[in-house]
């Protein structure tokens, strides 16, 4: 039994696929395949089984794979900080996110980080939605992700950094640039172009408008908050967005209004990691300096705010 072989299994377990593996590490489902099969030999119990859309651990395979995802993922961690013990500050701290959020969310933090730890690389990696961020995560590539904040995830630890409000991106020259905020009643006229169907924004949402008996008709969607602005301003309807963060003060000559929707709670943005504990120092300071600076600090939360700890 030797740590590729656990590596392999883990993966096979969390891809649900032995060719998905196979793929991603380029090589063939075969050679996957004598991993298990070694695994199996000396447990000397059938660690997986066929199903018509892949492959899923049995209950000895899944006590094995908790066993060794825990300890891999420690195993990893423990080799990273070994290396910068070693190189000092110049390691890399890796991070998943929407395809706006560096723009929006982190950009004084990348200076500020770069300034202070000259020879340490930042290395992103885009996301379409906080699912997927999480199943990166869980692959143990990655070490912080910033997420629309949720319902507790196994495995996952969530902690909240903002609490955005929302607003009505609408043209200048839209009857609805006049008012001075968005009463929820108003919103069913729009015509609306809604985040991605995955995203945790449009679920967060899309709860929202049930609760008010808001119904909006969509006119269409779009990849990311700011293709929708962008949409706004070429008159193809109205985008309902949060407050983002580096957002300057409106002028009379901007294409486009922000009006405010009280009545739509606050959207939680935040980081996941796998656990906060075994962060390496130089992604808990990157973690740290993302305060969001140019908000309003009622927009805030408390950065010691923790969701879904991970199950031990």
């Amino acid at each position: 039994m030797t740590l590729d072989d656990l590596r392999i299994f883990v993966a096979v377990c969390r891809a649900g696929s032995l060719s998905a593996v196979a793929r991603d590490l380029s090589c063939t489902q075969s050679a996957v395949s004598q991993h298990v099969k070694r695994l199996e030999r000396e447990t000397k119990v059938q660690l997986l089984e066929r199903h018509p859309r892949g492959v899923a651990p049995t209950a000895a395979g899944r006590l094995l794979h908790a066993a060794a995802a825990d300890g891999i993922a420690g195993l990893d961690v423990a080799l990273r900080r070994l290396d910068e013990l070693a190189c000092g500050e110049t390691g890399s701290v890796r991070v998943t996110t929407g395809a706006t959020t560096v723009r929006h969310f982190m950009s004084a933090a990348v200076v500020a980080f770069r300034s202070r730890y000259p020879g340490a690389s930042l290395e992103f990696r885009t996301e379409t939605s906080s699912r997927s961020c999480f199943d990166a995560l869980a692959s143990n590539t990655l070490d912080l992700a910033w997420i629309t904040v949720g319902g507790p995830i196994s495995g996952i630890q969530q902690r909240c950094v903002a609490e955005l409000p929302w607003v009505l991106a609408v043209r200048a020259d839209d009857p609805l640039a006049e008012r001075t905020r968005v009463d929820g009643a108003d919103l069913a006229g729009i015509r609306y172009i809604r985040p991605p169907e995955d995203s945790s924004s449009r679920a967060h949402l899309d709860a929202a408008f049930t609760k008010l008996d808001i119904r909006i008709p969509p006119e269409s969607g779009v990849a990311d908050w700011d293709t929708a602005i962008l949409l706004v301003e070429l008159g193809l309807g109205h985008a309902i967005v949060p407050a983002l963060p580096d957002r300057r003060a409106p002028a009379d000559t901007d294409p486009v209004r922000f009006l405010p929707i009280p009545a739509l709670p606050r959207l939680p943005v935040g980081w996941a990691v796998r656990r906060w504990d075994d962060l390496t120092p130089l992604a808990r300071a990157f973690a740290d300096s993302v305060t969001l600076t140019g908000t309003d600090p009622r927009d805030r939360t408390s950065t010691d705010r923790t969701y879904g700890r991970a199950d031990r």
